[in-house]
């Protein structure tokens, strides 16, 4: 290749088709013959900016107030997901998730880019959130996960602490309202080519296969 496919995903921790998104897109990506020359970005984008960081309440509470939508449907609407996502091999646990605000989880992504480990923090975010009940909100959680994932926990706590990377949080999401980007997972290649959704797998690789040749 004469100059490496950048992939920009907007997406969100607390996005359950974000999880799904990522996954596919991996899968898709690992049939592109092109594959070792693909950069990829996370981008920072709030679902729900006004969840308080400590929310009382579990999963539906949170869709019933945020959605307007009765118990019922909601609950149906979780374990069609849960559904889903397993098929991509996520065991995604509503009953134990932490409803937060994901502000700071988005700072410290940043962080990680900027120390070369934002694939791996996206992904054990991803996992704290969805599959083990972790509380991705408070930045002394979020640097217990950084950490994990080979970053330095006190850099990543100050850096939270002091919203280093508030700034870039916020240029993300107005470039996505820019892009007239009203959901997510979003994924933009090489700055011009659009995909909304979790698509399949052989959507993305499809997608990858043309940007190459275009």
């Amino acid at each position: 290749m004469a100059s490496p496919i950048t992939v920009d995903i907007w997406s969100d921790i607390a996005c359950p088709w974000c999880f799904i998104g990522k996954r596919r897109f991996e899968a898709g990506l690992a049939e592109f013959a092109g594959r070792d020359d693909v950069e990829v970005t996370y981008r920072s984008y709030e679902l729900a900016p006004d969840t308080p960081v400590d929310f009382e309440g579990s999963e539906i509470d949170f869709l019933v107030r945020h959605k307007g939508m009765p118990a019922a449907q909601v609950e149906g609407m979780l374990e069609q997901v849960r559904g889903i996502a397993a098929d991509v091999g996520l065991d995604y646990d509503f009953d134990s998730l932490q409803h937060t605000k994901t502000l700071k989880a988005h700072e410290a992504l940043h962080f990680a880019r900027a120390h070369g480990k934002q694939l791996e923090l996206a992904e054990r975010l991803f996992q704290a959130y969805f599959e083990q009940g972790r509380h991705v909100g408070r930045p002394a959680e979020l640097a217990d996960l950084a950490a994990e994932v080979g970053l330095d926990r006190d850099a990543v706590l100050a850096a939270l602490e002091s919203g280093d990377h508030a700034q870039a949080v916020a240029a993300d999401i107005d470039q996505a309202r820019a892009y007239g980007i009203s959901g997510v997972p979003f994924f933009v290649f090489n700055g011009k080519y659009g995909v909304s959704g979790a698509q399949s797998a052989e959507t993305f690789t499809q997608v990858l296969e043309n940007v190459h040749t275009d």
